[in-house]
């Protein structure tokens, strides 16, 4: 199945191709909404502000492809940026809606421990989603954000992680998957949910 990974300008696109490609996966880079279209998988990824993120996503005209992909059911895996524009908004950009596609916020970590949050943490599995099959329920995985998820419906949380605080760290609701943490930075654990992802064929 052909896996699109979206070129908005905000991301470690190479890292996320690389890691597919270590996989035997085949990626197309791409900012082409057409490309988008016909894409079979659809992998977000993404680093930095929430309202440069929306404005670059509008400004290539790549949002509705986006929702469109979404309502259609077809695979998508979000990480990091690319969960977080998932969202209606986020307390960095107050005045920019998001894509909207899960209700809820997202929020400044407020905790006493140092902000961003960077480093190895935890995964505590909610609830299990396709991609994290075979993975520990105490798997460590690689985060750097200093703003998480707020879902309203609390049972698209998927996992929780704890950093002064317990946030969602992976959100999954059909054939919707996104992640706070980066896959790609994650070692073993990290190419195992890629891996995953790109052999899931989707719910019908």
């Amino acid at each position: 199945m052909s896996i699109v990974i979206i070129d908005y300008g905000m991301g470690n696109l190479r890292s996320v191709e690389k890691a597919f490609a270590r996989l035997g996966f085949t990626v197309e880079i791409t900012s082409d909404p057409d490309a988008i279209n016909r894409a079979e998988k659809i992998v977000v990824p993404g680093v930095g502000a929430f309202g440069d993120a929306m404005r670059e996503l509008r400004e290539r005209g790549l949002i509705e492809p986006l929702l469109r992909a979404i309502t259609d059911q077809r695979p998508f895996l979000g990480i990091c940026l690319g969960l977080q524009v998932l969202f209606e908004g986020s307390e960095e950009a107050p005045n920019v809606p998001g894509l909207g596609v899960i209700p809820g916020l997202v929020k400044r970590l407020q905790t006493d421990l140092k902000v961003p949050h960077m480093g190895w943490n935890t995964l505590h599995v909610i609830r299990r989603p396709p991609i994290l099959d075979g993975i520990s329920d105490s798997a460590y995985v690689y985060f750097v954000h200093s703003y998480y998820v707020e879902p309203m419906d609390g049972s698209v949380t998927a996992t929780t992680t704890d950093y002064g605080i317990s946030f969602t760290s992976m959100i999954w609701r059909g054939n919707l998957f996104a992640t706070q943490f980066h896959p790609e930075k994650s070692q073993a654990v990290g190419l195992e949910i890629l891996k995953k992802f790109g052999e899931y064929r989707g719910e019908t």
